[in-house]
């Protein structure tokens, strides 16, 4: 039995190295069938003999399989199981025709992290267990996995010149980087591909990949920075390993921002706001090529080694490319996530510790927040500033991914690393400032705020401040006009109104008559931006008895779930355009819940079926239909 929490594998006797899958998606039945063949590496001693586990209701049932030969320490064993998925897989979501964007044909596409690899395939599910792999899937629409497309090209016809959705293709997949299990995976649907420029000299290449309605939408989108920010992240780390750097537009539902499948990172199709404001997510994304796909956590407890030093990465880019100020204002944005979500955990303040002890089956979607991302970037934001700064820190950080690159770890041996770099690499003054630190307080410390106060630079934020002050101070005004115009936001960028609205959260609740004239006048209530939306929806339901919150609870359920009216296009155009990232639907269905639970319920129970099964499992603990302790929002 091995030592993470969250899985039954025994992964310290013997370890996946290598996984060929045959696979065949059926859209009819939903299920992927075929075959998955192991080379493992004997590591132990120990033989199971054949039998099936109860299953757990986290961790699954956990299959063991007799060796028939003496298994030697260090010797190799090859195991083939045939086998198929079920309706239930966790994995996968299977989308009628009408929730994709086209509306011609179905979709499919996986979410393994953190835990859901194991209803997908077989498999030693612990992110300590990186293996290489091939697939051959069979299929009546174009496939892409977590792995460079070996045939039929992607720059050539669609589907091999054959009929889509009517004729069967084999595709080819290879993946040469070793990988943990919660980065396998895979898609189908209507999908073309549009490469992306890359600069002259690099030894990889990047595109594209939407449904056809969508992909010149998506080319123009990202096409201006992709390739640019992971020339960035190369010069302040190490060569980018995967060979491809490919994205893939998901339909609405899907439950995060961005999830960083090696070679392919699925996105959200929020981000197409047609001004390019919101790709800075695929920063996020990209740097999980060294933070996580490369140097990885090894379990659950320790995941913000991954999304830690991924958003501290992320908002460095942010000083590089831009300005030392956007960085800070990075750090600002992602405050007020924090403080909700420690708020959320006062019943379990256990999940607001940056290293988490989970019990054995402990689910580990039930502390996934923002806590990792914010609290760590911070933490390693603090150690920067008292090790003397970037001068001093970025050489650290590409010891850092030289040194555990391709191997999964724990905090201790990150902490035991930091150390022995700066004794070796730096000064007694750099080990006194590491013995300065409140290691306990930062990663095993409760409560609604963080060890040390951060201080950020304020300039980018000063304006979005001075105009919300503005709006608090005129909430007993009746001309509005007189005093806010369309013009007020002409200076501010995407980011600076949704700190605007943030701040104008932390006042009292404006009156209805404020509410409707915000919306209007600046757009809010229409703009296709969600991450302002959102902030809109949160301003005008602030105070859950005002007449403001029981209008626009109607409006926030109907845009949540993909039903709002818009000029000129049908309601049989809406079905299914759910805002299916956790990020919007859930912090929304709680300020309805608080609202109105029936519009609540009765809004999630008809929608149901639209969202993924991790945000339904989510969204139902969130509100009351699944009994459960308060449980945090989700950061990404």
């Amino acid at each position: 039995m091995g030592v993470n929490p969250s899985s039954q594998s025994n992964y310290i006797s013997i370890a996946i190295r290598h996984l060929s899958l045959e696979w065949s998606l059926d859209f009819l039945i939903r299920t992927i069938c075929g075959t998955a063949v192991y080379e493992l590496e004997v590591k132990g001693n120990e033989v199971a003999e054949f039998s099936l586990g109860a299953k757990h209701p986290v961790m699954g049932s956990a299959l063991h399989i007799p060796i028939l030969h003496p298994a030697i320490k260090g010797g190799s064993v090859k195991l083939a199981i045939k086998y198929e998925t079920t309706t239930d897989c966790m994995a996968l979501q299977w989308l009628d025709k009408e929730q994709t964007q086209g509306g011609k044909f179905p979709f499919l596409f996986s979410q393994c992290q953190p835990i859901y690899a194991r209803s997908l395939v077989p498999i030693q599910d612990t992110p300590s267990v990186k293996f290489t792999y091939d697939a051959r899937v069979t299929a009546v629409l174009p496939v892409l996995m977590s792995a460079i497309l070996i045939s039929p090209a992607s720059t050539g016809p669609p589907h091999d010149g054959r009929k889509i959705g009517r004729d069967k293709v084999t595709y080819v997949f290879r993946q040469s980087v070793p990988i943990p299990s919660y980065l396998l995976a895979i898609a189908s649907g209507n999908l073309r591909y549009r490469p992306l420029p890359v600069p002259k000299g690099k030894d990889w290449t990047s595109g594209v990949w939407a449904e056809e309605e969508l992909v010149d939408a998506a080319e123009w989108e990202f096409k201006e920075d992709t390739t640019k920010f992971l020339e960035a992240e190369e010069k302040i780390t190490v060569p980018y390993r995967f060979g491809v750097y490919d994205l893939l537009v998901l339909p609405p539902s899907f439950p995060y921002g961005g999830m960083e499948n090696a070679c392919v990172t699925f996105v959200t199709p929020t981000l197409l706001t047609g001004d390019r404001a919101l790709v800075d997510v695929v920063v996020h994304e990209i740097t999980h090529s060294w933070f996580g796909n490369g140097v990885t956590h090894a379990n659950a407890c320790h995941f913000w080694l991954n999304e830690g030093w991924t958003t501290y990465i992320e908002r460095l880019l942010q000083q590089i490319l831009r300005t030392p100020a956007h960085r800070d204002f990075s750090f600002l944005i992602g405050s007020k996530m924090l403080y909700d979500d420690l708020k959320l955990y006062e019943s379990r303040p256990a999940y607001q510790r940056l290293e988490i002890a989970f019990e054995h089956g402990e689910n580990p979607d039930d502390a996934y927040s923002s806590v990792p991302y914010e609290k760590g970037a911070n933490f390693l934001f603090h150690i920067e500033h008292t090790l003397g700064g970037l001068d001093v820190f970025l050489p650290y950080i590409k010891n850092y991914v030289q040194t555990f690159m391709g191997k999964s770890i724990t905090t201790q041996e990150w902490k035991d690393h930091l150390y022995a770099y700066y004794r070796e690499h730096g000064t007694r003054d750099n080990v006194e400032a590491l013995d300065s630190l409140d290691w306990d307080a930062w990663l095993h410390g409760e409560g609604l705020t963080l060890p040390v106060p951060i201080e950020y630079d304020m300039t980018l934020a000063c304006q979005s401040n001075v105009l919300a002050d503005r709006w608090d101070k005129a909430r007993t005004s009746i001309n509005l006009q007189e005093l806010f115009d369309a013009s007020d936001l002409q200076k501010l960028d995407a980011n600076q109104v949704v700190v605007f609205l943030e701040r104008l959260q932390s006042y009292a609740a404006l009156p209805k008559s404020h509410i409707n004239f915000l919306g209007s006048t600046y757009s809010f209530a229409t703009t296709p931006n969600a991450e302002i939306r959102l902030r809109f929806y949160q301003v005008a339901l602030l105070d859950p008895q005002s007449d403001a919150a029981r209008e626009y609870a109607v409006d926030a359920a109907a845009w949540v779930v993909g039903q709002e009216t818009t000029k000129g296009e049908s309601e049989e155009g809406r079905k299914g355009v759910v805002k299916g990232r956790m990020k919007f639907c859930r912090p929304i269905f709680r300020a309805l819940y608080a609202v109105d639970a029936k519009l609540a319920l009765g809004t999630y129970r008809r929608h149901k079926l639209a969202f993924h099964p991790i945000a339904r499992n989510l969204i139902e603990k969130d509100l009351g239909l699944i009994s459960t302790d308060v449980i945090a929002n989700i950061a990404n």
